[in-house]
């Protein structure tokens, strides 16, 4: 070490040994000023030298740092020049990081190289809102320490991981983040045009996302994911509209519809009247019981997003295009499929014959058993 170190070696000595809170802050400064002049150029040897040092002048000004205004913010300048140093002596930057002042942990715990992910989750874990928004805001973040952050439930946090592209999430915790969303829409939106969130999550964020979440969203859709979202949003929203998720009872249904077949009151007529008025149970048991199916088979091609499937027991059925199309549209609660929906679902009908339906039908019941 140059004689100027060793000056400044002694200084420390002298400053601790007195106790002068004015001379331990002038001295930190200067030793801070002095390693950050060299910094790059220290080996592991002088950098381990200064972490002595500068973590005993740092605990004796934090002594005083709870009534002394000036020693806090000296502590704060030091956190603020010490962060984006890499080679910071790191027992000072773990001081500097667990300190309860967020204005003197924020800038190491936002920015220092220095502090690895097994102390990055102990602070998660273990600190307040602040200093966990201050950790969720580092560029680079690996899962562990998202899921230690998420683990919080602070939503403040969730919405600065959400917006940080260098933070890897989870599928758990996505799960957390997304389940806030639903009340949330800054973080909706936030989290929606993540290109990492698992599809799975993106849909049921959409299904409980309001209309101007879900515009917000397309708006900032990057190019590449654009259509993803966009069709995600067509999927919830016939599936909000649908009956499809209701927990329903079919066996007076089947009940009913045996007791109509008996008497021979069964036919497409009756099927007609039952999708028109959007009588779901009966509508799924009479095409079973009309196409030779059961309503094992016809409810999963019901809740369906894609109508190809319901048109085979349809078919199969000869069921005309009138009553096939009611059939199609009682799958929603209200509304009514788009024109070029039914106009393309009308031409595959066409195209459809009858013993390649019944043929597709009977290999269905086959695997339903």
């Amino acid at each position: 070490m140059s004689t100027a170190e060793f000056s400044i070696i002694d200084e420390v000595e002298s400053a601790i040994r007195l106790g002068s809170a004015e001379k331990g802050l002038e001295t930190a400064r200067r030793v801070t000023d002095l390693f950050l002049s060299s910094a790059g150029s220290f080996g592991n040897e002088q950098i381990a030298l200064f972490d002595d040092v500068l973590e005993r002048l740092i605990g004796t000004i934090e002594l005083r740092a709870i009534a002394d205004m000036g020693a806090r913010v000296a502590l704060a300048e030091i956190s603020a020049q010490l962060a984006p140093i890499a080679q910071a002596p790191p027992s000072v930057i773990r001081r500097l990081a667990n300190n309860d002042e967020i204005r003197i942990a924020g800038p190491v715990l936002q920015e220092s190289a220095r502090l690895d992910d097994g102390e990055l989750v102990k602070i998660a874990s273990s600190k307040g809102e602040s200093h966990l928004l201050a950790v969720a805001g580092r560029w680079w973040l690996k899962e562990i320490v998202t899921d230690a952050l998420l683990a919080r439930r602070y939503p403040s946090v969730s919405r600065r991981l959400a917006a940080n592209p260098g933070a890897r999430v989870s599928g758990n915790g996505f799960a957390v983040i997304v389940g806030q969303a639903e009340a949330d829409p800054e973080l909706a939106v936030s989290v929606g045009v993540r290109v990492d969130l698992p599809s799975d999550l993106r849909r049921r964020l959409l299904r409980s996302a309001t209309d101007t979440v879900r515009t917000r969203l397309l708006s900032r859709a990057p190019p590449h994911l654009f259509e993803e979202i966009q069709g995600a949003i067509a999927a919830v929203t016939v599936g909000v509209e649908r009956e499809m998720s209701a927990v329903r009872d079919f066996e007076g249904a089947k009940r009913a519809i045996a007791n109509l077949k008996a008497t021979g009151q069964l036919t497409e007529a009756t099927l007609l009247g039952f999708a028109t008025q959007r009588r779901y149970e009966e509508t799924v048991a009479a095409l079973a019981a009309l196409s030779g199916s059961t309503v094992e088979v016809i409810r999963p091609l019901m809740q369906s997003l894609r109508e190809d499937g319901l048109l085979v027991p349809c078919k199969a059925a000869q069921l005309s295009w009138e009553t096939t199309a009611a059939v199609l549209e009682s799958r929603f609660a209200t509304g009514a499929m788009k024109p070029a929906d039914i106009a393309r679902a009308k031409s595959n009908y066409a195209r459809m014959t009858s013993e390649n339906a019944r043929r597709t039908l009977r290999f269905w019941q086959v695997r339903a058993l």
